[in-house]
């Protein structure tokens, strides 16, 4: 068992996936960073952040289970009653495996610099700026009428690619699909809703493939914190998803645009006065 500073950042840590997952703003980067300012002031790692996701990616299958039940459904009945299927089901099942491929084998192939290097801090403040820039403009130049139906396979692949961007910390799984959704002429609901369906596999996978490969050694946080920090990940991530499929629903992603800059250049600042240190 760990000891009380231990237990109190991994709740901290836990709250912060969990408000961050779903927001286009970059969890990892945010656990990340957040470390640096937390009392050991150490980075929680790449698997501490993998498998907290799967706290709030939980939340995920909870709030869209009938759409996934529904889509599972028809992607399993086209194999053996292809007359009873949903087209449009079974097409969105079949964008969701294709989708995933790019952040399966992209991760794999980049492992070591995923949790090596690409952790630095200028990185992931870098990243924070960039992809802060091209939301915006994705969000203000995009056509924003193309509705979830009309997903393609060229676009789902390219989603796909977008969302393996979010291997870099800094980038956001759901700003870099968002983003993607936006350029390609998506409402902003559309994108949002295909980015929390193929986070699905991608992030289930990820984590309980750290969990398993990291069992007894997950760094400077222990086990039973890391547990504790998914748990608080799992309940603050499904209010965040009500809320923020509300929010996108009429409002304008421009707020976290602002916020992305700013904190990357927080950051920037940070570091070249010598307060943090890049890795």
């Amino acid at each position: 068992m760990g000891s009380t500073t231990q237990w109190v950042e991994a709740g901290l840590l836990g709250l912060i996936q969990g408000l961050t997952e779903f927001l286009p703003i970059s969890s990892s980067a945010h656990l990340r960073i957040a470390g640096e300012f937390l009392p050991t002031g150490s980075d929680p790692g790449a698997a501490f952040t993998a498998i907290t996701q799967i706290g709030t990616e939980t939340a995920v299958l909870i709030y869209f289970r009938r759409d996934i039940f529904r889509i599972a459904r028809a992607w399993l009945l086209s194999f053996v009653k292809p007359a009873l299927e949903d087209a449009h089901d079974v097409r969105l099942g079949w964008l969701v495996i294709l989708g995933t491929l790019p952040i399966a084998v992209l991760g794999l192939v980049f492992k070591d610099a995923i949790e090596g290097h690409l952790r630095n801090l200028y990185v992931t403040a870098t990243m924070l700026v960039a992809f802060g820039a091209l939301l915006g403009l994705a969000d203000q130049l995009g056509r924003r009428t193309l509705p979830l139906k009309a997903l393609s396979w060229r676009d789902g692949l390219l989603l796909g690619f977008a969302q393996a961007m979010a291997l870099i910390p800094g980038v956001s799984r759901s700003g870099g699909t968002i983003s993607a959704g936006l350029a390609l002429g998506y409402t902003r609901e559309a994108a949002a809703r295909y980015s929390f369906l193929l986070a699905i596999p991608a992030v289930l996978a990820s984590g309980f493939y750290e969990l398993f490969r990291h069992w007894g050694q997950f760094g400077p946080i222990g086990p039973a914190e890391t547990l504790f920090a998914t748990a608080i990940a799992f309940v603050v991530g499904y209010f965040v998803i009500v809320g923020f499929l509300k929010l996108v629903a009429t409002r304008s992603y421009m707020p976290f645009v602002y916020y992305r800059i700013a904190l990357g250049f927080f950051i920037l600042g940070l570091l070249g006065a010598g307060v943090l240190a890049p890795i």
